[in-house]
C-alpha cells in the first residue's frame, strides 16, 4: 500500500507537536518533517539534538512515522547534518533542491560531481538523498532529471518526482514521471493552477483544486508498483490561520487518498 503523508511545512508558524497532531488527525499515515529556516524550522539541522527526544516521543504518541526530512540547500555542511539527523532519527530520506540556477558556471557536470559525493556520504549514514526538479535551475526538465539519473550513480542517490514543478515547465507530470519512475524514492505532491513561476496560493495547491492530472499520475505510480513515500507539500501558507491550513491537509488528503483507492494503491 502507499503511503499518504504531509510536510510540516504547510504549518511553518506552529511547533512540531501541532503540524503532527493536524497531519495525523487530517488522515494521513506519516510525514515528512520541514528543515527550511525560511519557512518551517521544525528540524533546525544546527541543533538538531535538542529536538531529537521531542520528535521520538511525537513520533510514538502519535503513530506517525517521518519518511523525509525537507533540506531544500544541498550544501555540504547542510546534508552532513542532516544525513547525522536521518541516520538516528530513522529517517531515510534526505529531499533537496538543485539550489543552482539554469546558467551556473559550473553547469550540470558541477553540480552531478557534487551529488555523486554527498551520496556517497549519504550511503555511509544508511540514508537517500533525493532531488527534484525545479523551475529555473539546472535540474529543471525530464531531459535534465534523466541526464542526472544516469550521472548520479550511487544507489543512495534518487529523484523526488514533484509534478507541479513539471507542469510549470511546460510538460504533462503523469507522461513525465513514467520516464524517471524507475529511480524515483520520494514523490512532493501538490496541485496548480497556471503555468508560475509560482504554484499558486496555498488553496490552488491543494489537490483536485488545480491542472494536474493527479488520477493519471497516481496510476503511473501503481501501475509501475511503486511502494515509496508520497508527502504533501503545500508552500506559502506560513500566515494562514491552523484552521486554515488544516483544511487544505485534509481536503488534500481525501482527494489523494480517493484517487489512490481507485488506481488500486490503496
Amino acid at each position: 500500500m502507499i503511503k499518504l503523508g504531509a510536510n510540516t511545512v504547510l504549518f511553518g508558524t506552529h511547533d512540531l507537536r501541532t503540524a503532527m497532531e493536524c497531519i495525523k488527525r487530517s488522515g494521513y499515515d506519516t510525514a515528512e518533517i520541514s528543515a527550511l529556516p525560511s519557512m518551517a524550522d521544525h528540524l533546525p539541522l544546527d541543533n538538531w539534538r535538542s529536538v531529537a527526544g521531542e520528535v521520538r516521543a511525537l513520533v510514538e504518541e502519535l503513530e506517525l512515522p517521518l519518511t523525509a526530512i525537507e533540506v531544500g540547500n544541498n550544501a555540504e555542511d547542510r546534508l552532513m547534518l542532516a544525513f547525522e539527523a536521518g541516520a538516528e532519527l530513522g529517517i531515510p530520506v534526505i529531499n533537496v533542491g538543485p539550489s543552482r540556477p539554469w546558467d551556473d558556471p559550473g553547469g550540470r557536470a558541477g553540480l552531478i560531481d557534487h551529488l555523486n559525493a554527498m551520496a556517497a556520504k549519504a550511503e555511509e549514514f544508511g540514508v537517500t538523498l533525493c532531488m527534484k526538479a525545479h523551475v529555473k535551475t539546472l535540474m529543471d526538465s525530464t531531459p535534465a532529471t534523466l541526464e542526472f539519473m544516469e550521472g548520479v550513480t550511487s544507489p543512495a542517490f534518487g529523484i523526488d518526482m514533484d509534478p507541479s514543478h513539471i507542469h510549470r515547465g511546460g510538460e504533462v507530470p503523469k507522461d513525465a514521471l513514467a520516464q524517471v519512475v524507475s529511480r524515483v524514492r520520494h514523490v512532493h505532491i501538490r496541485d496548480c493552477v497556471g503555468r508560475g513561476p509560482s504554484p499558486g496560493s496555498p488553496e490552488e495547491q491543494a489537490c483536485g483544486r488545480g491542472e494536474i492530472d493527479l488520477m493519471g499520475y497516481c496510476e503511473v505510480l501503481v501501475n509501475a508498483g511503486w511502494e515509496g513515500p508520497v508527502n504533501l507539500e503545500i508552500i506559502g501558507a506560513k500566515e494562514y490561520d491552523l484552521t486554515h491550513q488544516a483544511i487544505i491537509a485534509a481536503e488534500s488528503y481525501g482527494y489523494l487518498n480517493a484517487c489512490m483507492k481507485a488506481a488500486g494503491g490503496r
